[in-house]
C-alpha cells in the first residue's frame, strides 16, 4: 500500500457533513488556531483500525501522508508512526523521531499532537537529554509548544514531574488558550499521582496562572479545596478552608 492508494480510500470514506462540523470543532474560520485546515469527514475509531491494517507502511509513505493537505490523513500517519515506533528497533525509533520534528508545521491542530508528542518525543527522551523540550516551550509555534508540554506525559505516567513543572512555571504568560489547557491538563495528572507535587506547584503560582489553566489543573480537587483557588484564598493542605 502507498500513501496514494490510502489517499484514495480516505477520500471514499469521507462524509461531507461529518467534515463541515469538523471545521467548525477545529476552529478553521480565518483568524482561528486551524485557519485553513481540510477535512474529509471521518472520525477517530475508522482512522484507528486503518492504522492497524497499515502499520507496516514504509516511512517514506508514511511521510507522504503527513504532508498532506487533509487532517485526517495528517493524523492517520500520526497514528501508524506511533505504533511503529513503539513496536520498532532503536534505528526505526531514531528515524521516525526526527522525522516527527523535522514536520511539525504538518502537526498543526491539538488532537494531532496529544496522540503523537507522549510516544515520538517523551517516550525518545525518556533515557536522553531533554534540552529539546526547552527549544520547543521556547518555540514561536502554538504546536510545538503543546508537543513540549504533551511530551512529559510520558515522564508523568512514571512519577517524574520535573519537566513538566519546569515548562509550566515558564509557560504562565503563554498568550494561547490551548497552551493554558494543556499545562493545565499535565498539571491535574500529576496531581492524580502526587497531590502534595501538584499543591506545592499550585500554592506558588497559582495567583499568576490563566484561568483556564486554574480550572484544568485544579479539576478533580474537592470542591472546598477547589474553590479556594478559584478565589484566591488557598489554605494550607489539611486546613478547613
Amino acid at each position: 500500500m502507498t500513501a496514494v492508494e490510502i489517499q484514495t480510500l480516505l477520500r471514499q470514506l469521507g462524509n461531507d457533513d461529518i467534515a463541515r462540523g469538523q471545521q467548525r470543532f477545529f476552529k478553521t474560520a480565518p483568524g482561528q488556531y486551524a485557519a485553513g485546515d481540510r477535512f474529509l469527514g471521518i472520525k477517530v475509531p475508522p482512522l484507528r483500525r486503518l492504522a492497524r491494517q497499515y502499520q507496516e507502511l514504509p516511512l517514506s509513505e508514511c511521510a507522504a501522508l503527513l504532508r498532506s493537505s487533509y487532517h485526517e490523513e495528517r493524523l492517520l500517519a500520526l497514528l501508524i508512526l506511533v505504533r511503529a515506533y513503539q513496536r520498532g528497533e532503536a534505528s526505526t525509533r531514531q528515524a521516525i523521531h526526527e522525522l516527527y520534528l523535522a514536520s511539525t508545521s504538518y502537526v498543526n491542530n491539538w488532537d494531532l499532537v496529544d496522540v503523537s508528542a507522549e510516544s515520538l518525543v517523551g517516550a525518545h527522551l525518556a533515557d536522553r537529554p531533554r534540552t529539546l523540550l526547552a527549544r520547543l516551550a521556547e518555540s514561536a509555534s502554538l504546536w510545538e509548544r503543546r508537543i513540549a508540554i504533551l511530551a512529559t506525559f510520558h515522564f508523568i505516567k512514571k512519577g517524574d514531574f520535573a519537566d513538566l513543572l519546569h515548562l509550566a512555571s515558564r509557560l504562565l504568560a503563554d498568550r494561547e488558550d490551548l497552551i493554558h489547557k494543556a499545562v493545565g491538563w499535565m498539571l491535574r495528572e500529576v496531581g492524580k499521582r502526587d497531590l502534595a507535587t501538584a499543591e506545592a506547584f499550585l500554592q506558588q503560582h497559582h495567583a499568576q496562572m490563566p484561568r483556564t489553566m486554574l480550572r484544568y489543573a485544579i479539576e478533580r480537587f474537592p470542591e472546598p479545596r477547589r474553590q479556594a483557588y478559584l478565589k484566591g484564598a488557598v489554605a494550607q493542605p489539611g486546613d478547613s478552608a
